[in-house]
């Protein structure tokens, strides 16, 4: 087990304040843009109970970490993992009482992670392995999270879309903080376990699950839209969306596999700290929480 990478990183995680302000965001927040909204939208779905499930197994891994910069780097994870779900929570009951109707999705999301990830109440060497599975699985969902967070700094085409600028807030505020902890559920699986066949297996489940829930939360909340002039096929809003670069293209879902699954990789070599750095300095809602 080698920990030098933590030794080479100064840098200090932490949870930040923020206050976003919703009241003036429409249903529609990417104007012109229905399915690319939605897409945008399963971040207040999905994410939130699986980051939820996250800081679960990375508390519970605490046990295993001997390394005190390590431990310190998680438990900066756990409290911004913590506020990222509290802060779309804000943001999905905004849409609901604009008549999005999220409640059942996110209700299934719920226990679907409880019945999938969550610690069964096992013990002994069983629990341990289990923590791994949970470890692997999630280090492979961070690699996207940090791609989409590096996308969502970079790309300059919600701006040109005239996105509300408190969701374009939100999502990049998110995307910067998943680029600055991008190491840290990776180091702490290998840390705990390591396995290099683990890490491949978890890997492509990540990915593969990911992709599906994208999907098929995106196409929900389509269906749930109550606005008439919305359209009628969303899987071709959607590749349309994608095609034009206004949502993150879904074929990173498969491309990004094999550089993740590459010798030497490390989740340092994802994106530009300095980017990530930069915007949390000048975040809209995080300079509200300083004040």
């Amino acid at each position: 087990m080698n920990t030098s990478v933590y030794d080479d990183q100064a840098h200090a995680i932490r949870a930040r304040d923020v206050r976003f302000d919703f009241d003036s965001v429409p249903m529609h927040y990417i104007p012109g843009e229905v399915m690319a909204t939605h897409i945008i939208n399963v971040m207040h779905l999905v994410l939130p109970e699986g980051e939820r499930a996250m800081a679960a197994a990375l508390a519970e891994a605490l046990a295993y970490i001997d390394d005190e910069r390590l431990r310190e780097e998680v438990q900066g994870f756990i409290g911004q993992e913590n506020q990222h779900a509290s802060s779309h929570a804000q943001a999905r009951r905004h849409l609901e009482s604009l008549g999005l109707d999220v409640a059942p999705m996110v209700e299934t999301v719920a226990w679907l992670v409880d019945r999938i990830l969550g610690h069964h109440g096992l013990t002994g060497r069983a629990k341990h392995e289990w923590l791994c599975e949970r470890l692997g699985l999630f280090a492979g969902m961070e690699h996207y999270t940090a791609v989409i967070g590096e996308w969502l700094l970079t790309n300059d085409v919600l701006e040109a879309k005239n996105m509300h600028p408190a969701m374009l807030d939100l999502i990049r505020w998110h995307g910067a903080e998943e680029v600055e902890h991008r190491s840290v559920v990776y180091d702490a699986y290998m840390h705990v376990d390591g396995g290099y066949l683990r890490k491949a297996r978890t890997a492509v489940l990540a990915s593969s699950s990911l992709l599906v829930l994208f999907v098929v939360a995106g196409g929900y909340l389509f269906a749930k839209d109550p606005d008439p002039r919305k359209g009628r096929f969303w899987p071709l809003q959607f590749l349309s969306a994608s095609a034009r670069g206004v949502v993150p293209r879904m074929s990173t879902f498969l491309t990004e596999i094999p550089r993740y699954l590459r010798p030497g990789f490390h989740p340092s070599q994802l994106g530009s700290m300095d980017n990530a750095l930069r915007y949390l300095a000048q975040s809209p809602a995080a300079r509200e929480g300083r004040r």
